[in-house]
């Protein structure tokens, strides 16, 4: 079933175990608008169940973006903060920074499976530049079509995703147009010029993404391009006899809640509802001991 040419579709038995014909849909909220990303869980499904076991596990809470090639890439997942309001300097000695706790690296799947580019709007692994089988927690958003260059370095690069919605300023083009367009001048920071003998800061962070203008002053804890992570996450449960479903509602959208009692599957209604952002939570009153498939699909143009 293909339900990408129609909206985003999560399927969920009862015990909640979410798997989908259209993939996983992940949601990155960021200071300047969200990105909602649909997985490729049937495609690449080795770092797709990597990237969604990493989210559910809590490894990327309080994440930044922690490098930005403007036209390029932007790139995070591999380093957090402990205080995200703290209104000290991002630097030596990194008392309150840590690097993501991860899996293990997992294999490369760019030959796996379906051809994936890096075109603009996708969303793939990074790895050590000698080993193409070393890819663990950090991922980047190709922001512009990086295909000849990316597909044929190192093994080529495993998309694992794609943009489906930006809600980031729409006269920049969305969030990734605003990531496209950033310099030293209007949102980033070269932190080797205020700490040339730190290593960390000479390496790591020399393309370092803040949230104000002037990039010539070291940033605080505070001002670093955040990053927060989910799931649309769908938890079916019973009460009273009655199954209840609940999931990550998407803001702004036709989120519709509907099920089948076969498969190959005849999906029926259940509730079209305006998601809010928030968790919503509904009954199926007429399931009772009914065996059903449950599935959220959201409606995307």
């Amino acid at each position: 079933m293909h339900c990408w040419r129609t909206g985003f579709c999560l399927w969920v038995l009862l015990t909640g175990l979410a798997t989908s014909g259209a993939g996983t849909l992940a949601q990155f909220r960021t200071p300047y608008g969200d990105l909602e990303v649909e997985l490729y869980d049937q495609q690449k499904p080795v770092t797709v169940a990597n990237f969604k076991k990493l989210v559910q596990s809590g490894a990327y809470q309080n994440t930044f973006f922690h490098r930005l090639v403007p036209g390029f890439v932007a790139q995070g997942g591999g380093y957090f903060t402990s205080s995200k309001s703290l209104n000290v300097n991002f630097g030596p000695p990194w008392s309150y920074v840590g690097s993501v706790s991860h899996f293990g690296a997992i294999t490369n799947e760019y030959n796996v499976g379906p051809h994936l580019s890096n075109t603009n709007k996708t969303i793939a692994m990074a790895k050590l530049g000698t080993d193409p089988n070393s890819a663990t927690c950090e991922w980047f958003f190709n922001l512009t079509n990086n295909s000849a260059n990316l597909d044929n370095q190192n093994g080529g690069f495993t998309v694992f995703g794609h943009v489906v919605r930006d809600t980031g300023p729409a006269n920049l083009g969305g969030l990734m147009g605003f990531l496209y367009s950033r310099n030293y001048a209007t949102g980033m920071v070269d932190l080797a010029s205020f700490y040339p003998t730190d290593s960390v800061a000479t390496s790591l962070f020399r393309n370092l993404p803040v949230v104000f203008t002037n990039g010539y002053y070291a940033p605080w804890y505070s001002e670093l391009f955040y990053v927060d992570i989910s799931l649309l996450s769908v938890l079916v449960t019973k009460t009273n006899n009655q199954k209840q479903i609940s999931w990550n509602s998407i803001n702004g959208k036709t989120n519709i809640v509907e099920y089948t009692t076969n498969m190959p599957p005849s999906w029926k209604t259940l509730v079209s509802t305006n998601g809010n952002g928030s968790r919503i939570t509904v009954t199926d009153s007429t399931a009772t001991n009914a065996f059903r498939f449950y599935r959220v699909r959201v409606a995307y143009p």
